[in-house]
């Protein structure tokens, strides 16, 4: 009965948490924990508000034998579980070593820990219990207020950090992310939205214009990124990932006339998609 596993997303202001059940590969959903974290806090703040929401998740577990996967953005040396963020997130928690901070706190072993990459964790998930079971070749893309990218390669998934690489006259997050929504619609209308969920209440034409548009863009995106991978399926997450059926047609009709034959598979787990990637990281570690 190897149920002792919890899953862990960490992200600039929360926490969110679950136990893992690696039989049925899915979140035993009766332990979600999800709390508020501000990571501009003091490191005393965030590490008790973590502590505190791992014992609430963890409160039945037998913690000899317990092990957990956390989820982490960049950078970070997930080997050795130190924070390498330096601006911004995290700051208080610069070069500490949070294997050994959190096992302290808990009475665990630091070897009971396991971190991995956020976007390396989504991937994770959808490879162990989501869209990308079965597939050897996939590329993940997480569309929100930034632009996630993955590689699985038949073993283990990896953080490809195309965020900021060279796009257009930019680097490609400014075409991919939901700011550019927020932006171009701007442009069009001198009126104000927050994301894609807000342009799906606007009239047709300019949805229509502006879905258009960024499946151009995404879909020179994957041509020029993620075609050097020859993936056999693209995974796609995030919010922006929920609009989906609004530039599909236009972006495959672009991939196809690049002679590029792609299934795509849209996440339907989500957020709970880095939790079941960090365990059954975490549960790879282990053997």
């Amino acid at each position: 009965m190897m149920q002792n596993i919890l899953g862990i997303d960490i992200g600039g202001s929360h926490i969110t948490l679950a136990q893992v059940d690696p039989e049925k590969k899915e979140i035993m959903t009766s332990t979600y924990v999800r709390e508020h974290v501000n990571s501009f806090d003091h490191k005393e703040a965030i590490f008790s508000a973590w502590t505190s929401a791992i014992e609430k998740g963890a409160h039945n577990l037998v913690k000899s034998d317990l092990l957990i996967g956390i989820a982490m953005p960049g950078p970070f040396d997930y080997e050795n579980g130190i924070s390498l963020m330096q601006q911004g997130k995290f700051i208080d928690i610069y070069h500490i070593n949070i294997k050994e901070e959190l096992g302290n706190r808990l009475s665990i072993s630091p070897k009971q820990i396991h971190f991995v990459n956020d976007a390396a964790a989504f991937m994770e998930g959808e490879v162990f219990g989501g869209c990308a079971q079965g597939f050897k070749r996939i590329f993940g893309v997480t569309l929100g207020t930034g632009l996630g990218t993955t590689f699985y390669n038949g073993e283990f998934a990896t953080d490809e950090d195309l965020w900021d690489s060279p796009f257009k006259d930019s680097i490609c997050e400014d075409y991919l992310a939901t700011r550019w929504f927020v932006k171009r619609f701007e442009e069009l209308t001198g009126e104000q939205i927050s994301g894609t969920k807000d342009l799906l209440d606007k009239p047709s034409a300019i949805q229509k214009q502006i879905f258009d548009e960024y499946a151009d863009s995404f879909s020179d995106f994957i041509v020029k990124y993620a075609e050097p991978y020859k993936p056999e399926v693209l995974v796609i997450g995030g919010n922006i990932a929920k609009a989906y059926p609004h530039f599909e047609q236009r972006f495959i009709q672009n991939i196809t006339q690049n002679n590029i034959n792609l299934q795509v598979k849209i996440s339907d787990i989500f957020e709970d998609a880095a939790i079941l990637g960090a365990a059954s990281y975490a549960l790879k570690k282990l053997i």
